[in-house]
């Protein structure tokens, strides 16, 4: 059952350090009942106390994590089944899937796209995020072999290992060291050897089920094992089997805290088809409903990326706008005589409007006034983008130290605070810029200085 604020409260040290981020324990004990802060990071709770908050307060999908550093990958925790409940918490991871049948071109080529396709959007990183390793001989040495390869060749790669070898497993692991693979392949025949490889080395463990009951058994006898890092592999092979084993996992583990199907799951949208569009539909599905991970066949451009903008909408937080530090910012090398800007933190508005100005390679300074992620005009109605606030942050933010003009180009949907804005700033001149990002370029390329 899960705790109360209060009563995580009471087993806090009640120091008020601030050393975890948050500036009161109490603060803190609500974000962790929240599910917002992990109880770990507070520095002087007791192991006992961490241990009994900690599965008190862990999600109905445990968190499982992946690789290391700054590469690392985290899936479940998550907490709803529905996104407009709350929010989803972390994006299902895309992987591509090589085998030791394979041919070295085709494995090069995979492992090269991997590392190749990567597209930034709204100032978000989108790529693959692991890459599925099978042992598809039962042959330990070309498996290392192969294992080594992408090690070599991927600075970044998340590793799955797939193969129902326990002693493969082991070696492959062996050659990961701090990257964390996933070890994939517990089932009814190896639930034991498995179980003592994945403590032996304090690795996430997958399981592997002929159906969602046979998922069932293995799962429950590697939690009384004693293993809590789990992946479920439901052995579903078509579109319909594994929407419905995942829809059934989430409303089972959700809605009835059941502990057996509590855990993020893993799909093969890959060895469901052999169409790659057809694969890319099913990917499509496995992450709107549900999946922890889908492995793919392969990684191309024009497929990955409408899976990249699908995950990038589901698993950003509706309550959360998306927004960009308050700040100046430097376009195209600016001096003193460059014009001076200003516009809204909402990224989507942030990221046309740059683009624009740099488009133009008119050198410019752009001030992003924070307005809660609201755009322009939904920002100026709300109060958060108006002549007073905007000069306070003129005033503050140092441009006057960077240009000797007193220029002030305001979005053309702002041009009724001219007036007021001017009475703010009697030492600037207020112009009304383009309504729309699209003209910026022509206009930046007339502008000059007011006299």
């Amino acid at each position: 059952m899960a705790l109360t604020g209060i009563q995580i409260l009471k087993m806090l040290p009640k120091t008020n350090c601030g050393e975890c981020g948050i500036p009161t324990c109490l603060a803190f004990a609500m974000k962790v009942a929240a599910g917002q802060s992990e109880i770990g990071e507070c520095p002087y709770v007791s192991d006992e106390a961490k241990e009994t908050i900690g599965e008190a307060s862990a999600p109905p999908i445990r968190t499982i994590k992946v690789g290391a550093g700054d590469s690392a990958f985290t899936m479940g925790g998550e907490t709803c089944q529905f996104r407009h409940e709350k929010r989803f918490e972390n994006p299902t991871g895309i992987a591509v899937l090589i085998s030791t049948e394979m041919s070295d071109s085709d494995i090069d080529g995979r492992i090269a796209r991997f590392n190749d396709l990567r597209i930034e959007r709204v100032g978000v990183l989108m790529k693959a995020d692991l890459i599925a390793v099978k042992d598809a001989k039962n042959d330990e040495a070309s498996f290392t072999g192969l294992v080594q390869n992408v090690l070599d060749k991927s600075d970044d790669a998340n590793l799955i290992l797939i193969s129902d070898n326990d002693k493969t497993l082991a070696a492959g692991a062996k050659l990961c060291g701090d990257r964390r693979p996933i070890l994939f392949g517990a089932n009814n025949g190896n639930t034991d050897a498995m179980a003592a490889l994945a403590k032996d080395t304090g690795l996430p463990l997958a399981v592997k089920g002929e159906n969602l009951d046979d998922a069932i058994a293995v799962s429950e006898k590697l939690i009384e094992a004693g293993l809590k890092d789990l992946a479920v592999d439901t052995g579903a092979r078509t579109i319909k089997a594994a929407f419905e084993d995942n829809v059934v996992a989430r409303r089972a583990s959700v809605n009835k805290k059941y502990k057996p199907l509590g855990f993020p799951t893993i799909t093969f949208p890959c060895e469901m088809t052999g169409d790659p569009l057809m694969e890319t539909m099913i990917a499509s599905v496995m992450i709107a409903k549900y999946a922890g991970v889908v492995v793919l066949s392969d990684l191309q451009g024009d497929t990955l990326f409408p899976l990249f903008l699908e995950r990038l909408n589901i698993f950003t937080d509706p309550q959360r706008p998306m927004v960009v530090k308050e700040d100046i910012y430097p376009i195209n090398g600016p001096d003193e005589n460059s014009p001076v800007i200003i516009t809204c933190n909402f990224s989507l508005t942030y990221f046309i409007v740059s683009g624009e100005v740099e488009g133009s390679k008119v050198p410019s300074w752009l001030l992003i006034k924070d307005t809660e992620g609201l755009s322009v005009l939904t920002a100026w109605a709300a109060g958060k983008f108006g002549a007073d606030l905007i000069a306070q942050f003129i005033k503050k933010n140092g441009i006057e130290e960077k240009v000797k003009h007193r220029e002030l180009i305001i979005p053309g949907y702002l041009a009724t605070i001219k007036g007021e804005l001017e009475e703010e700033l009697p030492d600037w001149t207020i112009t009304i810029g383009p309504r729309e990002a699209g003209h910026l370029p022509s206009y930046l390329k007339e502008w000059k200085p007011a006299a």
